[in-house]
């Protein structure tokens, strides 16, 4: 199956970098290669670009479309968190912009020996790094029910969660739930048919199970604060979102690092010692346009956030 997937805000989120003919930028989630050729595009002969990605099929696809700009393109296969050993291995201090597109790839989704989709029957599996130990079917016939119950209502905002959690629960005590088709059918029959609505009913589970395999939060939430602390003054770090979890982490993190004093507000001068890294250049986040959601629905959900570095006497 040919790799393909369609960058969301791509016109906006290239802008977002303020891209220097020289510099240097990391694209941490590489995928299709998308960002990357247009970030490559405006490069010059000195410019460098370091593409990282934990999908071996997404290094491959993007080797072959960027081949063109090789002599100035390092592609890693690992997770963004390891940004600091992949920078470092690298003999690079500081970086010009880090973009990051968090999320599942159209070609993950429509790969259904992947186990990502809720809409075809396959292998549970989920992972991004198809060499990592932890599946889907480990999540499943493996957590126990409490465990089960709260990822579906962390992850997933599932109402329904302590219900589905326990249809699970059961249904692995006559056999191993193995298949994609097997669990849509369990998470259906733990939701009344007359409250299945707004989408398909495996939607926010799916997703629950797709974000604790990869840990998706919390590699995002323990590497933004060092991805900062790479960016040259004036660096920005770019970063698209696609669910309300992913977006309230960037919000949150972004406005710590720009605001990080702990003093109490009615304080007169800040005595904690902690300085700000930079500004927050979204106050609210960009969205596409109606034309784009219209040509890629799954750019519907999608947010971008930008941060600046400045350094602070």
């Amino acid at each position: 199956m040919k790799f393909s997937h369609k960058s969301v805000l791509l016109d906006e989120t290239i802008e977002s970098l303020n891209i220097k003919e020289d510099g240097i930028y990391v694209d941490g989630t590489l995928g299709g290669g998308g960002h990357s050729y247009e970030i490559l595009k405006r490069l010059g002969p000195k410019g460098r670009l370091i593409g990282i990605d934990q999908d071996e099929d997404a290094i491959k696809a993007a080797s072959e479309r960027l081949k063109e700009f090789e002599d100035k393109l390092t592609i890693v296969k690992s997770n963004y968190c390891n940004i600091k050993q992949v920078l470092e291995d690298l003999n690079i201090e500081k970086v010009d912009g880090i973009l990051l597109d968090i999320g599942v790839s159209s070609y993950q989704l429509d790969n259904l020996e992947r186990g990502f989709s809720y809409k075809s029957d396959a292998p549970l599996d989920m992972r991004m790094d198809k060499s990592a130990s932890l599946s889907a079917k480990e999540v499943i016939n493996e957590y126990d029910e409490t465990e089960l119950f709260k990822v579906i209502k962390n992850y997933g905002e599932e109402k329904f969660a302590k219900n589905i959690a326990k249809h699970i629960a059961r249904a692995r005590k006559e056999k191993a739930i193995e298949t994609t088709g097997e669990l849509i059918e369990i998470i259906k029959a733990a939701i009344p048919a007359k409250l299945q609505t707004g989408g398909h009913p495996a939607k926010r589970t799916f997703q629950a199970i797709r974000i604790e395999v990869n840990k998706e939060l919390e590699v995002l939430e323990n590497t933004i604060d060092t991805m900062i602390d790479f960016l040259k003054d004036g660096g920005r770090l770019s970063i698209i979102t696609f669910h309300s979890l992913e977006d309230r982490i960037v919000k949150n993190k972004f406005r710590d690092n720009e605001d990080p004093c702990t003093c109490p507000k009615d304080f007169p001068v800040c005595v904690c010692g902690k300085k700000s890294k930079g500004k927050v250049i979204t106050r609210k986040p960009i969205v596409p346009s109606d034309t784009e959601i219209a040509e890629n629905k799954r750019a519907k959900s999608s947010k971008l956030r930008v941060f600046e570095r400045r350094s602070i006497e």
